[in-house]
């Protein structure tokens, strides 16, 4: 509204100029007095137009100070909350190795087991390549998971969470976990000389679940966080 008050004041300044115009050309007026008049008015039609619609330099007076943008997910909260269980249980499963008891071990990763069962991917149907992507890595979790469980040997515990572990990062990648900051930590010689063992962690430094005290490298990190200028990660 106030944008249309200032568009008919400047409208009527320059038909109140146009009349001026016409009327000391009309009548014939050379005197001094007259061009003063006019000359007034055409200064002060200009400086009022100025004012209303190039404000400071030509650019068009805002108000209100400018919110940052929100850290919005691309994923629905059910889903993150579901895939931050499962992060939870395997976090609690990775601590649980380093231990080396395997009724704990076993213990963690049915409830790692619980956690994927109840991860449904049907959400990312919305994006049919992502989602078809996302069940192999997804369902062989899910079979790695098992081999953890019934594997006899805590040797053969180790092996089996080395491959869950890539399975694991390669869900999070393919579906763009954006909720947190992980880091894809690897120990070169877990099963031997030049035979690595990966696993994920929240922290740059973490215990190596394969039973080496110090030997965890960063290999990469897995960072799918939304763009937000008010937070410092």
């Amino acid at each position: 509204m106030k944008k249309i008050i200032d568009i008919l004041g400047i409208v009527l300044l320059d038909f109140i100029v146009i009349y001026i115009i016409i009327r000391l050309f009309k009548n014939k007026v050379k005197n001094v007095k007259g061009y003063i008049i006019f000359f007034g008015v055409l200064v002060g039609a200009v400086l009022l137009t100025r004012y209303f619609f190039f404000p400071r330099g030509g650019r068009r007076h805002e108000t209100g100070a400018k919110t940052a943008p929100l850290s919005v997910s691309r994923h629905s909260e059910t889903f993150n909350g579901k895939l931050e269980n499962v992060l939870d249980a395997y976090f609690s499963l990775t601590a649980t190795f380093s231990g080396g008891d395997t009724a704990s071990i076993n213990r963690s990763a049915k409830n790692l087991q619980k956690g994927l069962d109840s991860l449904q991917l049907e959400e990312l149907k919305t994006d049919s390549l992502i989602y078809q992507t996302a069940l192999q890595p997804y369902n062989n979790a899910k079979s790695e998971i098992v081999s953890i469980i019934t594997d006899p040997s805590i040797k053969e515990k180790k092996g089996s969470l080395n491959i869950f572990s890539s399975e694991l990062m390669t869900l999070l990648s393919t579906v763009r976990y954006d909720r947190a900051k992980l880091y894809w930590q690897e120990c070169e010689n877990a099963f031997g000389e030049d035979r690595p063992g990966n696993w994920l962690s929240r922290t740059e430094k973490s215990v190596n679940p394969y039973g080496q005290p110090g030997c965890a490298d960063i290999r990469s990190v897995l960072n799918f966080l939304p763009a937000d200028t008010t937070k410092k990660q």
